[in-house]
């Protein structure tokens, strides 16, 4: 794949917000998204389809995303008080907050990892299947997949829970690494009870906040 791969945001708009900003985003269909860094060639061209593929700012492998996801971003101005010089301290913060929320709904332990980088070099390819600073899980199991960016303006969290397992996403790669596929068993949305999305935004914005909400729906 040799053209230009559009992005997720209009991140240079992003960087102008001087509001501290919370989005709940959906997909207008399903989407594969890439790392920042990540070459486009790992895809099977010809697998895609009409499947559109976007970029995204920041570290983590390919995602796809779907219309039903729950998906939440923050965006944190540089001269907020949530904002932290520390990627770390940033990363268990939005974790915190997705655990604070998730507690009150779910069963079951709720826990934050708390290290670094965990997880096979080679399945790293795709989001879901290690472990990252501030994701959350749900007795040992991925809940909730998180990664940020970072400019001197501020820093941008990015999160989402599944609606669907991620066993999809294999499908439109052009080389699987061994043991990738068994990496990819995470939570979804149904399976932990959760119905009412709008009003676990809602909580997630006022345990978190204050921000200013906006809602895009991103078409492809």
């Amino acid at each position: 794949m040799k053209e230009a791969i559009e992005d997720l945001y209009d991140y240079d708009e992003l960087r102008r917000r001087g509001e501290a900003t919370m989005f709940h985003v959906q997909v207008e269909r399903p989407t594969l998204v890439l790392g920042g860094s990540q070459s486009p060639d790992v895809l099977a061209r010809e697998r895609l389809g009409a499947t559109p593929v976007r970029r995204r700012r920041g570290g983590g492998g390919l995602v796809l995303l779907q219309p039903d996801d729950l998906w939440v971003d923050w965006w944190i101005p540089a001269d907020d008080p949530r904002w932290s010089h520390d990627v770390h301290v940033s990363s268990l913060r939005a974790g915190t907050w997705w655990r604070d929320v998730l507690v009150e709904h779910v069963a079951g332990e709720i826990s934050v990892h708390q290290g670094s980088l965990e997880g096979d070099v080679a399945h790293r390819l795709v989001c879901f299947a290690g472990r990252g600073p501030g994701e959350v899980f749900v007795n040992g199991r991925k809940a909730v997949g998180l990664t940020q960016w970072r400019v001197r303006e501020g820093v941008f969290v990015s999160t989402v829970m599944h609606a669907h397992a991620s066993i999809e996403v294999v499908d439109f790669l052009k080389s699987i690494p061994e043991g990738l596929v068994e990496t990819l068993d995470h939570h979804v949305l149904g399976a932990l009870g959760i119905d009412d999305v709008v009003g676990l935004v809602d909580e997630l914005r006022s345990t978190s906040g204050p921000w200013h909400l906006d809602s895009p729906h991103l078409t492809a």
